[in-house]
């Protein structure tokens, strides 16, 4: 099970934040110094940061970062804060600083821990300026990037980033997993039940299970964007992969992609993720990498994917056209799976291609939908220096001139479920060891909710602040960044959100390194990239407690 895991002590009141750059002040014009004023378009005296440049205020009331010079980076920011007014409805994002002093001055109340969201207690829809936010999203079939912005004069703010993780691939081992106990059935001397055919009809647009839950996340979570920011549009990128150009012997060969401006990227954007942007011999990474056969062509070797890779240079001619076999003859796990690698279907590109239309259709139902290409994407996101990641290519899908600033922290949604209807737990080999009890929630606590534990004395004394699993005597057990405590009595217990399904972690947002495809000596920004953070027990939830 996912675990929300959390860190040390900080502040009671709000979440861990990091100190964060103030552009200005903003909330409530009736107060000067802290909430801004009337005239959005002057700059407000005082407000900015001693590290920060001098911003004029721009119509969303939250600074305007200056217009990058050629081959400048965008800046990099903490995530901002959704902001709802007294009845709940969404108001412009506002900066962390600006959050936790409007909640220390007992203006605004927390309405959600995770993700951060404030309500604030006097301010109406009606009496702000809303400027709005738009929402860029990058479908994936195993991870989808999220991102909220706002744009002016084609210029792109990042706000927030979200990455969701899918769970497809674990419910198609479950679908899997229930036609072998109904195969197996069948073969029992059983009582006689009557074949039942004929209601196994699918309705047009039906998607298997695995695919649809990766739309339904999707959607769920445009939906709640939503009802926490005032989104104007959303940007979706289209297939990134041609399923069929990429699965016929000759890939690429048509004169519609030898004469266009596609020629060779399907092959090699389909290889990059494939090998994860890294050398197939030796694994290094962040080096130009080039195509090679995994059976030389001088031996019979074919230019399907499926003997295709990707080599660094060094690799590449030190294979030359010997086989595979000879060169890692004395690496055999690296051949292994070299060979188990190279055989993988096209099974994400082609999950990708069949949920695309569900996708935009399901979205353009609820907002303005906007599609764009996997190739713009990547051209958008290679010109403004921004390396590769499902989060920023979100906030680069689209028609857009610049990206001023990106956000340095994602959160990531991971499904972890509302728990499972079996009453039994089994041994190895299959018969019941244990029966579940039959109700959910004990205490007022159910497995799931985020919780803090505050332990006055003892071998537990502390706070303790994570994921809780409850239990029917009344000592649950928490996890932590610490790891997990266990038998933490109920009483000391003290709810922070309740479970709603998904399982929540952070990571650092990578920073610009030269991609595999770009040429020696070109980096964009010489620092190495930081790579994803998984569901750590270093590395959950806001890291940090509340005190």
């Amino acid at each position: 099970m996912a675990t929300f895991r959390a860190g040390k002590k900080t502040h009671r009141v709000v979440p861990p934040q990091q100190l964060a750059v103030e552009l200005d002040s903003a909330d409530n014009p009736g107060i000067r110094g802290e909430t801004g004023i009337e005239d959005r378009h002057a700059p407000v005296p005082g407000a900015g940061h001693g590290r920060e440049e001098p911003t004029a205020v721009s119509s969303h009331g939250s600074g305007v970062t200056p217009s990058l010079a050629a081959g400048e980076m965008p800046r990099e920011r903490h995530p901002f804060v959704f902001v709802l007014d007294k009845h709940g409805r969404p108001l412009q994002p506002c900066t962390p600083a600006r959050a936790r002093r409007l909640l220390m001055k007992e203006r605004a109340v927390v309405h959600r821990h995770t993700p951060f969201v404030i309500r604030l207690k006097e301010r109406t829809l009606a009496g702000s300026e809303v400027d709005g936010v738009e929402v860029g999203i990058d479908p994936g079939s195993k991870h989808t990037g999220v991102a909220v912005f706002t744009t002016m004069s084609g210029e792109r703010r990042g706000l927030y980033s979200l990455q969701l993780d899918h769970r497809g691939a674990a419910i198609r081992q479950k679908l899997g997993q229930r036609a072998a106990y109904r195969r197996r059935r069948r073969t029992r001397n059983l009582r006689h039940r009557a074949p039942r055919f004929l209601n196994r009809c699918r309705p047009d647009g039906w998607l298997a299970p695995s695919l649809r839950h990766r739309v339904d996340i999707t959607m769920s979570w445009a939906s709640r964007l939503s009802r926490w920011a005032p989104v104007r549009a959303v940007h979706v990128e289209r297939v990134a992969f041609d399923t069929h150009a990429l699965s016929v012997g000759k890939p690429l060969e048509g004169a519609e992609y030898q004469q266009g401006t596609l020629y060779g990227c399907e092959v090699r954007a389909y290889l990059l993720a494939k090998w994860n942007r890294t050398c197939a011999y030796c694994g290094a990474s962040g080096i130009p990498l080039q195509i090679e056969h995994i059976r030389p062509r001088s031996r019979g070797g074919s230019d399907r994917l499926s003997n295709l890779a990707l080599a660094c240079e060094p690799c590449n001619q030190a294979k030359s056209n010997r086989p595979v076999e000879e060169f890692l003859a004395q690496k055999p796990k690296i051949l292994a799976r070299l060979l188990a690698q190279a055989r993988r279907p096209l099974r994400d590109a082609a999950a990708i291609n069949s949920t695309r239309w569900v996708l935009w259709r399901a979205l353009d139902a609820v907002l303005p939908t906007h599609t764009a290409s996997g190739g713009r994407t990547k051209w958008n996101r290679t010109r403004t220096g921004l390396p590769k990641s499902h989060t920023l290519d979100a906030l680069a899908v689209g028609k857009l001139d610049a990206i001023t600033e990106t956000v340095t922290t994602v959160l990531v949604a991971g499904c972890a479920g509302r728990g499972t209807h079996t009453r039994t737990r089994t041994d190895r080999h299959g018969f019941p060891r244990l029966r579940m009890p039959r109700q959910k929630t004990f205490f007022g606590f159910r497995t799931g909710d985020l919780v803090r534990a505050v332990v006055p004395a003892g071998k537990k004394a502390g706070t303790h602040t994570g994921r809780v699993a409850v239990r029917a005597t009344g000592r649950f057990n928490i996890t932590t960044a610490h790891g997990t405590v266990q038998g933490i009595h109920h009483r000391h217990t003290h709810l922070v959100q309740r479970a709603d399904g998904y399982a929540y972690t952070t990571r650092a947002e990578r920073t610009a390194t030269p991609e595999p495809s770009d040429p020696p000596g070109e980096s964009r920004r010489g620092r190495p990239c930081r790579a994803p953070v998984p569901y750590a027990p270093e590395n959950t939830g806001f890291r940090q407690e509340m005190g």
